[in-house]
C-alpha cells in the first residue's frame, strides 16, 4: 500500500490527479491525502485555538467533496483511503514530521502546478517539499483524466463498392 500527499488549493480541477495516480500505480492500493499548508500564527489566541480548526474545513467546497466521493466510487479497488489534512508550520523539520505522521511514501504534484493561496496564512508547499527529502513526482493530469481518451472505439464505416456497367 502506498500513501501519497497531494498539495492542493481545493480546486476541483486538481482532483484529476487521482486518475493519473491510480493508473500509474496499478495494481498497488493507494491512500491519497490532499494537503494544504498554513503558516503558524504568532498570536497566542490562535495557538490556543489550534485544535479547533473547523473553520479551515469550511474552505472545502461541497463540489470538491462530491467529486472526491465520485472518485472513491470510481476506483473502489484502487483507493483504500482519501482524505484532506492541513499542515501548520513553516519549517522543513516540522514538515518532515508531518510526512512521517501521515506515513507518506511520496508527494505528487500536477504537472505545471501553480500555487493559489486560499487564506492569508497559506504558504507555497514547494518551499517545503523541495527540501524535505521525500520523493516528489509530477504527473500530467490531462493524460489520463478522461476515459474517452484512453481508447479509440470508433469503428470505420463500411465502404460500398460501386460497380460501373
Amino acid at each position: 500500500m502506498k500513501t501519497v500527499l497531494v498539495p492542493t488549493d481545493f480546486n476541483v480541477e486538481s482532483l484529476k490527479i487521482i486518475d493519473s495516480l491510480v493508473l500509474t500505480n496499478k495494481p498497488e492500493m493507494l491512500n491519497i491525502i490532499f494537503m494544504h499548508a498554513f503558516k503558524l500564527s504568532d498570536s497566542i489566541t490562535d495557538m490556543l485555538m489550534l485544535s479547533r480548526r473547523s473553520r479551515d474545513y469550511e474552505m472545502l467546497s461541497d463540489e470538491f467533496c462530491e467529486k472526491m466521493n465520485t472518485y472513491r466510487a470510481k476506483y473502489p479497488k484502487d483507493i483504500q483511503m482519501m482524505r484532506v489534512e492541513y499542515f501548520y508550520g513553516s519549517t522543513v523539520a516540522a514538515f518532515r514530521n508531518f510526512i512521517d505522521g501521515m506515513n507518506a511514501d511520496g508527494i505528487a504534484y500536477p504537472k505545471g502546478y501553480d500555487f493559489n493561496p486560499i487564506h492569508k496564512s497559506s504558504i507555497d508547499p514547494r518551499l517545503l517539499t523541495k527540501r524535505c527529502g521525500a520523493e516528489v513526482i509530477e504527473l500530467d493530469i490531462h493524460e489520463f483524466s478522461g476515459e474517452e481518451r484512453l481508447f479509440d472505439t470508433k469503428m470505420p464505416a463500411e465502404r460500398k463498392r460501386v460497380v460501373s456497367v
